[in-house]
């Protein structure tokens, strides 16, 4: 491999070839700018024997954009290189530093440090088996300090270095070192965390990074190095329960039919009882088969394909598990949330969420409390904003197998994913199931839906009228009902008005009500039409996302989605209760199509235009549709 020239493919190769056999470690540092963290950053890439740098990773030469060899770096350049990487904001996101010792593989995740940045922090930690917290040891322990050690923490990372840095300006002096030790210690166990290693050190004069400095005798620990390459990160998974999420099932028609994913918790043998979650299903593991032939065993962190002993049904997202120590199954949890989305967290409001490799729909209620990470004190909360981590009640469209957080990130971890963009805006640690749902069973009954449906003559529809207000919705819904009764259907006008003087009464108009609003809609409409009726549901549901989630808990065949399409600038003109000059005025506030935003559906199954269709011709277009979709004879 060349000194200086960037790697090219042969070169890639040859590294993963020449460490595949090698242990990884992946650490995250913490610290402000002033801490040090560039250049202990810079440090241990000028120290370490290769250097393999990210494609993100954006150094001042582009001959080191990649990689070099060790010797070929020069150091000043390389941590005013990663200075200026932070100051333009290059890593807003993460930056992956990848180094490689004797001993050991290193990726080290290079985030911001500051609030503002804490989901971005949230991200680098996420997959990090160990902390670097640095503190300036001219200034002691900050709230910054405890602000990143609550957030290594609250992410499950129980291995952490604590890096008093910069000892050279303190005359490296053991009674600073050991004051600063003791009163971090005393934070460290309130916050749980008990496996710190404190190393004294200067990161710009290479004191104890790679070996113990002789300027400080008094010290008879570990250098940094010698720690990151000795500490075992793995104990804790492999002395837990089997765990493997299913990633990918082999096709049925193959000869060979193997369930394949990475496991995330305990040992697995060949003869071991496993159970498939959430199934229930047993059986017996028959071979564990990687591209390097049949394993006698696989310990967390090794990705395998595992066969059984008996034809079972085993699918994308289940997870196999010891039959001997089960996880939870629930679909109702208390967890802590770090919300990462640029719009404040809306409960109630549905959020696609990945757990392992299952996919689910979840909604959270309001917050019980949020955390201020600089202080630790919890206050009161309606919602999360960015970078805010509260405490909430979270709840899944259907039960899924889980370990709490502390227990197994893997299985207790959660993404939270916006519905509409397809961002990532939260992250989710689950602490415990919540008793009810465990208690709560759905009532099996033998009158059923179809069986109302035939004694009503036709069947259940939910006809969902969306539009601004002033649009024509009640107006036209009105018209329908009275055309529906007169050809002998049962039905129900479920009217945005009415419904807020009892149901929505305790509700106002923020985004977070209106979620709410139409969240309690949906589910006396289900009602509604489970009982066989078709219901009228005329609101201004404002939002994508709340209507497309009615449609999928209503379900295909019962929802029929109808745009009142009127301009605002007709709806304003018309505007039969005056809420509009109310709005202009300034004495209406968060009102849809003014200072709210409205979002019109995207592929309805009716649209009407009422600037050129009266309601009466409306409504007979919506009973041609009702027959077409066979709802009505």
């Amino acid at each position: 491999m060349t000194h200086s020239s960037t790697l090219i493919a042969e070169d890639i190769e040859q590294y993963l070839e020449q460490h595949a056999t090698k242990s990884m470690l992946r650490f995250i540092t913490c610290g402000s700018v002033d801490d040090g963290k560039s250049t202990l950053i810079g440090r241990l890439l000028y120290e370490s024997k290769l250097v393999f740098e990210d494609q993100l990773s954006a150094l001042e030469s582009d001959s080191k954009k990649v990689g070099t060899q060790g010797e070929g770096l020069d150091f000043a350049l390389l941590v005013d290189g990663l200075a200026a990487e932070r100051e333009q904001g290059i890593t807003i996101d993460v930056a992956y530093r990848y180094f490689t010792t004797e001993r050991r593989k290193f990726v080290v995740a290079d985030t911001p440090g500051h609030e503002q940045y804490t989901r971005n922090m949230v991200t680098g930690a996420s997959t990090a088996d160990l902390a670097v917290i640095l503190i300036d040891a001219r200034k002691g322990v900050l709230t910054q300090t405890r602000r990143h050690s609550y957030l290594v923490s609250l992410l499950g990372i129980r291995h952490v270095v604590l890096a008093v840095n910069k000892l050279d300006l303190v005359g490296y002096s053991q009674e600073v070192f050991e004051r600063i030790v003791g009163e971090y210690a005393g934070f460290a166990a309130e916050i749980g965390l008990d496996r710190v290693v404190p190393i004294p050190m200067s990161a710009y004069c290479g004191d104890n990074l790679t070996e113990r400095s002789p300027n400080t005798p008094w010290y008879q620990g570990p250098s940094l190095i010698e720690h990151l390459e000795t500490v075992d990160i793995g104990d804790d998974l492999r002395t837990g329960p089997f765990r493997m999420p299913v990633q990918w099932v082999n096709r049925p028609d193959l000869d060979f039919r193997g369930f394949a994913g990475q496991v995330v918790g305990g040992v697995v043998r060949p003869g071991d009882r496993v159970r498939v979650l959430p199934s229930g299903k047993e059986s017996t593991v028959a071979r564990i088969v990687t591209m390097d032939g049949d394993l006698e065993e696989a310990t967390a962190g090794r990705s395998v394909t595992i066969t059984l002993a008996d034809e079972i049904d085993v699918s994308r997202g289940d997870v196999l598990v010891s039959a001997d120590a089960l996880p939870g199954i629930a679909d109702q949890f208390e967890a802590q949330i770090v919300w990462m989305g640029e719009a404040e967290m809306l409960p109630e409001r549905p959020y696609v969420c990945q757990i392992g490799t299952m996919t689910v729909q979840a909604r959270i209620t309001k917050p019980k409390y949020k955390v201020n990470v600089n202080t630790l004190e919890q206050t009161a909360a309606n919602t999360l904003a960015l970078n805010e981590i509260g405490v909430c009640n979270i709840s899944f469209d259907r039960p899924v197998p889980f370990d709490a957080y502390t227990e197994n990130r893997d299985t207790g971890g959660f993404i939270l994913v916006d519905r509409l963009t397809n961002t990532t805006v939260g992250a989710g640690m689950i602490a415990h199931s919540l008793r009810r749902s465990d208690n709560i069973h759905w009532q099996a009954v033998d009158v059923d839906d179809e069986a109302r449906s035939l004694l009503k003559g036709h069947r259940p529809q939910i006809v969902w009228f969306t539009g601004l207000s002033g649009s024509g919705k009640s107006t036209i819904a009105n018209e329908l009902e009275r055309r529906l009764y007169a050809l002998g259907c049962h039905t129900y006008l479920l009217d945005g008005d009415n419904v807020r003087h009892g149901l929505g009464r305790d509700l106002g108009f923020t985004e977070a009500d209106r979620v709410e609003n139409i969240r309690r809609v949906t589910e006396v409409a289900r009602l509604m039409a489970d009982a066989g009726l078709i219901v009228l549901a005329s609101f201004i549901s404002p939002f994508r996302a709340e209507r497309d989630a009615a449609r999928e808990l209503i379900g295909e065949d019962r929802f029929c989605e109808v745009f009142v399409d009127t301009p605002i600038e007709v709806a304003e003109q018309r505007d039969p209760k005056g809420l509009y000059r109310k709005a202009r005025r300034g004495e209406l506030a968060n009102f849809t199509g003014i200072d709210s935003p409205y979002e019109s559906p995207e592929s309805p199954e009716l649209r009407i235009d009422t600037t050129v269709t009266a309601s009466a011709e409306a409504a007979a277009q919506i009973v041609e549709k009702l027959r077409s979709r066979g709802v009505i004879a």
